[in-house]
């Protein structure tokens, strides 16, 4: 049985549209059901072809940016004695004194590395975006080089293969045949256009971005036509279930669970915070209510700033600690451990009180039901396991159109059309041999 801290870490981590563990998971079933595919549809040759194409493009997909970056980090930034864990977003003139407040409250580990990268802001972030386009222009041609590995592999291997072939059927023929034809598509570069500073510091953002690249690239790389409208597919429920799909789900899930009459609840909160003990002991003192109320009631940016510095212990800065809203730092000398260097969204902390509260009347309401057992203990049972389930399904839906839709559909466009069940990229290749 898994313990109680693990769980809402597991929990937490699955229901988090901005880490990568559950992109990796949907990524890691996509590239089997499609592996699984090419072996059912065509020959080993095009299973050979398509693992080394999927799970060489995940590692490159998953680690080449934060690889490039970290590179960077150890090389330009130590060299020019600049903090990279300094986001530039804070150096926006609409943060101007928020950052002021922020270099007075930060902990004096962290105290001069700020003061260094304000000194002259626009080097700050020239520095940041050029270690953003080196590591994904690095990434990008990183994957460049494997297609165009595995297209000389496959070509290789297919040569052999059709000359064993051919060499059983005419002996002693000699066999002459001409370069392979061009792409299916001409080669065209990915551009990337407006808010990439949003992108910069957001992990899955910047997959996206690296995926419409790998995107552009495997549509224009294709071999043949079959290649074209199997990467069509693939790649339009990739960008469907690995980045849009997955948060209108959970919407679902939560709000049907807000309208249950039944056993009402709210799900939004953070599962950590949710499978918390901190949580029940705030609503038996009255603690999560009184919290709360002195957040809301707050009107500026400032003053949230203040509130946080001020009241390290407050339930609500506790949990938005624990929700990963507000960054901390490890080895802080200072009661307030928040760590200003990184961006801190002051309009999600809000609405990290703002669900508090929710799950707070939720529970009134809970206790005008016809429930049998009316209880606090009985309610957060209930928390629990819709926000558990919720995220299960969400995940169960979206691996399922990755890892089992997706093949079904290519499988199936591969059996229905006509001549168009061989691997086609060794049928061209036989072809050209043949004259």
């Amino acid at each position: 049985m898994i313990p109680a801290l693990n769980a809402s870490k597991i929990y937490s981590t699955l229901g988090n549209n901005n880490s990568l563990v559950p992109m990796a998971i949907k990524d890691v079933a996509n590239s089997l059901g499609l592996t699984a595919g090419s072996y059912i549809t065509g020959d080993s040759l095009e299973g050979k072809d398509r693992f080394i194409d999927e799970f060489g493009t995940q590692a490159i997909w998953l680690f080449g940016i934060p690889a490039y970056k970290k590179l960077l980090d150890l090389t330009l930034y130590k060299a020019l004695k600049i903090d990279p864990k300094f986001d530039v977003r804070n150096l926006s003139q609409k943060r101007s004194k928020l950052l002021d407040k922020s270099i007075k409250y930060a902990d004096s580990s962290i105290k001069e590395s700020m003061i260094q990268a304000v000194k002259n802001p626009k080097f700050s972030k020239n520095l940041a975006m050029g270690k953003f386009i080196v590591s994904t222009a690095l990434t990008i041609l990183t994957y460049g080089g494997l297609t165009k590995y595995r297209h000389h592999l496959t070509k290789k291997a297919a040569e052999k293969e059709i000359l064993a072939e051919m060499q059983k059927e005419e002996n002693k023929k000699d066999f002459s045949y001409t370069k392979p034809e061009k792409n299916f598509l001409n080669n065209k570069q990915p551009s990337f256009t407006g808010g990439i500073q949003d992108f910069m510091y957001n992990p899955v953002k910047n997959l996206m971005i690296l995926d419409g690249s790998i995107t552009a690239e495997r549509l224009s790389s294709s071999r043949n036509k079959q290649e074209f409208i199997g990467y069509t597919i693939k790649e339009g429920t990739v960008w469907a279930f690995m980045y849009f799909a997955s948060k209108p789900i959970q919407k679902f899930f939560e709000k049907s669970v807000e309208n249950n009459k039944k056993k009402p609840a709210s799900i939004d909160l953070d599962a950590r915070v949710i499978e918390s003990k901190e949580l029940e002991k705030a609503f038996k003192n009255g603690e999560l209510k009184s919290s709360v109320q002195k957040v809301l009631n707050i009107s500026t940016q400032e003053g949230l700033l203040d509130f946080i510095h001020n009241n390290p212990n407050d339930f609500t800065v506790k949990m938005a600690k624990m929700s990963e809203v507000l960054p901390t730092l490890k080895n802080a000398t200072q009661a307030d451990n928040i760590d200003y260097r990184q961006f801190i969204d002051l309009d999600e902390f809000k609405g990290v009180a703002e669900k508090l509260n929710k799950l707070h009347d939720k529970f009134d309401a809970f206790k005008a039901t016809d429930a049998s057992d009316k209880s606090l203990e009985a309610f957060l049972k209930n928390v629990k396991k819709f926000k558990r389930s919720s995220i299960l399904k969400n995940m169960g839906i979206c691996i399922g159109a990755l890892g089992i839709l997706a093949p079904a559909v290519m499988i199936a466009v591969r059996k229905l059309g006509k001549d168009n069940d061989a691997f086609q990229v060794k049928e061209d290749l036989r072809k050209q041999m043949m004259k």
